[in-house]
């Protein structure tokens, strides 16, 4: 979205039956602390949440069945269809099927001239599939939040970020990236839809560009204020409406050892105060801008994200909707063990999995109709929301994007 406008409130009794009761609890509690709209996809309509965990936008399901009975009347119908024509182009066979059943006048999608148009630069050789596996690792609690960037799986783990006070600008060609290509003739890429399995019930990933990285060091070992020059190359465009625009990126710590456990010692990311104190970061309008505190987490597992249960990002100075780069790292206590990287991300799309191992398609095209940009040289990534439980997860799927 361009603005932060909450438009027409969605249906909540139509949303609760297309979702579940449970799942909009869960989608409003964890995604509505975040000060920019996140599109809902795998809902028909336009549908976002909005900061303060309000829903926005048309709902166009939920009238009588939920989502599984939908999907299940949706399937019978088609199973005839798509056994003739997805043996072999399985995920062409889908997105054909999802066309044939919708109004193809429909026009003006983001870059697109129309859907049609979509599927042409999708069969036309800008289209990329990308699978993937990836296996989680138990948080400290409930509520934890996992960094996928280290864990084993396809791709392979990434390495740490790079030591203050360049960091890391990673890239699609960095070990540990999904391996994205710039396949888009005018070097412009969006995300059509993702299918996404889960071992464990009711927990979600979030896909998103990892654009920068840096080693925390001493920043929590001694700790010492540390400064961070490195900035990072992927939406710094301080133009709000424009698809690079630095409103929306978002910043977090992660234990950067993926195997080891920080020290159980309490801290927290000290509050800004002034140049070279505390957590400092420069915000959407180009300020320099003092991070409100947050407690981290005593002996924080390997790969979690070191933020109070429940938080998946750090929070902003109030009126602040975006981070262009970071400036200066400290921790309130020196933890010994493991070590810390702050990552600044580029939230691309959300899918949650209320049943365990079954694929459920998460649909940029035809839900919140946004075709997320992502930028050539994307380095894609998950991020593992607040967990319900603690069960080590293991997540497997197919990402599709589309270039113009």
């Amino acid at each position: 979205m361009q603005k932060l406008s909450r438009g027409k409130a969605t249906h909540s009794d139509r949303l609760e039956r297309w979702l579940g009761a449970d799942q909009v609890k869960y989608l409003s509690e964890h995604f509505g602390k975040f000060y920019w709209p996140i599109a809902v996809h795998g809902v028909p309509g336009n549908v976002h949440i909005m900061p303060g965990g309000d829903f926005c936008g048309e709902i166009k399901a939920g009238y009588f069945l939920d989502k599984h009975d939908g999907a299940a009347l949706v399937l019978k119908k088609l199973a005839y269809a798509a056994e003739k024509k997805v043996r072999e182009f399985k995920a062409l066979g889908t997105l054909m099927d999802m066309i044939k059943g919708e109004d193809r006048r429909l026009a003006s999608i983001g870059a697109f001239a129309s859907i049609d148009a979509v599927v042409a630069a999708y069969t036309g050789a800008k289209g990329q599939q990308i699978p993937f596996q990836k296996i989680g690792t138990a948080p400290t609690a409930i509520a934890g939040c996992i960094d996928m960037w280290q864990k084993a799986g396809s791709p392979i783990a990434g390495a740490a970020g790079g030591a203050a006070a360049a960091g890391t600008v990673p890239t699609n060609a960095t070990t540990g990236a999904l391996g994205l290509q710039n396949v888009g003739g005018a070097g412009t890429m969006h995300y059509l839809n993702w299918s996404l399995s889960a071992g464990v019930i009711n927990n979600s990933l979030l896909l998103y560009d990892r654009i920068f990285a840096v080693a925390a060091g001493v920043a929590l070992s001694g700790p010492t204020n540390t400064a961070v020059t490195g900035v990072p190359t992927r939406y710094q465009n301080a133009t709000p409406g424009n698809v690079s625009y630095i409103g929306g990126k978002f910043m977090y710590p992660v234990n950067s050892t993926p195997t080891t456990a920080m020290a159980a010692t309490a801290h927290n990311w000290a509050a800004g105060g002034g140049a070279n104190v505390g957590m400092r970061y420069t915000d959407d309008a180009g300020n320099a801008t003092d991070m409100a505190v947050i407690a981290g987490i005593a002996s924080c597992a390997g790969a979690q994200i070191d933020l109070l249960l429940g938080n998946w990002f750090a929070p902003l100075a109030a009126g602040d909707y975006g981070v262009k780069n970071i400036l200066n790292m400290l921790s309130s206590a020196a933890v010994a063990t493991a070590g810390a990287d702050w990552v600044i991300g580029h939230p691309i799309a959300i899918n949650a999995c209320p049943v365990a191992n079954m694929a459920c398609l998460d649909d940029g095209l035809y839900t919140s109709m946004n075709m997320t940009h992502i930028e050539d040289g994307a380095c894609l990534s998950f991020i593992e929301m607040p967990k319900p439980a603690t069960t080590a997860t293991v997540y497997s799927g197919v990402l599709r994007v589309v270039g113009e």
